[in-house]
């Protein structure tokens, strides 16, 4: 059930706001609009942050954590999430993603519903991760983006997470859907590298909806006209608000 939203809620008390991230919006995207709302309500140094970011790339839940609610930012985003991904076999990207074009491409022909179904079992439970080069990984103090948009080469370090179920939810190839609950830090971009590859072929991921973060759900979530309207968006200052690009 979704807690209620009003223009006379006590935030700097403690507030968690829970988003639908909209498709091309950063996490940050969104923090900043909601800091932009609450400014305009009469609090002008509430501390605003999120649990668990996403890329511009996905969708679903964000947890936005308002005044002494960003205390609550670490323990939140360590519960576990769950997401829909998309994904298309038989062809690789360089960031696992389709923020870059296909770079290789595989047959996909001789994969059966069956054998996605072993691949994905054997896949949960605990393992080391490669995240994508492509991330906001920290090496050496820079992102690990940063690196790959320059050419450089970087050495990734695997990550301990655990993926807890994957289940098929659309297989009409070379497209797939599975939907997965994992622990925090995993990268699905990687599991569908890695599924990929389990499967004789390639794989990247297409779309990405986190439909679960810990105990709140898609259907406890607020999209951003929501909280406009709620939170009261002034006529003609709102363009401003929006992602850049």
């Amino acid at each position: 059930m979704r807690q209620p939203l009003s223009t006379d809620l006590p935030f700097a008390e403690g507030y968690v706001l829970p988003v639908d991230k909209p498709l091309g919006w950063t996490s940050s995207d969104v923090v900043r609009k909601v800091k932009v709302l609450l400014r305009r309500l009469g609090h002008r140094k509430i501390k605003i942050g999120h649990a668990g970011t996403l890329d511009p790339l996905a969708t679903g839940v964000l947890l936005v954590c308002i005044g002494r609610a960003t205390k609550r930012a670490e323990e939140l985003q360590a519960e576990q999430k769950e997401y829909l991904a998309g994904l298309e076999l038989g062809a690789t990207t360089p960031s696992f993603d389709r923020e870059h074009p296909v770079d290789r491409t595989y047959p996909f022909e001789h994969i059966t519903r069956e054998s996605v179904e072993e691949a994905l079992r054997g896949m949960e439970g605990e393992q080391w991760q490669l995240p994508p080069v492509y991330s906001a990984k920290m090496i050496d103090g820079k992102r690990a983006y940063e690196y790959a948009r320059r050419g450089d080469e970087v050495q990734m370090r695997r990550a301990l997470v655990r993926i807890y179920e994957m289940r098929i939810e659309e297989f009409e190839p070379p497209r797939l859907a599975i939907r997965i609950r994992c622990s925090k830090g995993t990268y699905i971009r990687s599991i569908a590298r890695d599924l990929g590859e389990r499967l004789g072929s390639g794989a990247y991921l297409t779309s990405l909806r986190r439909t679960r973060s810990g105990a709140c759900s898609l259907e406890d979530t607020y999209s951003l006209a929501e909280i406009e309207r709620i939170l009261g968006n002034r006529p003609g200052v709102g363009n401003d608000d929006a992602p850049a690009g």
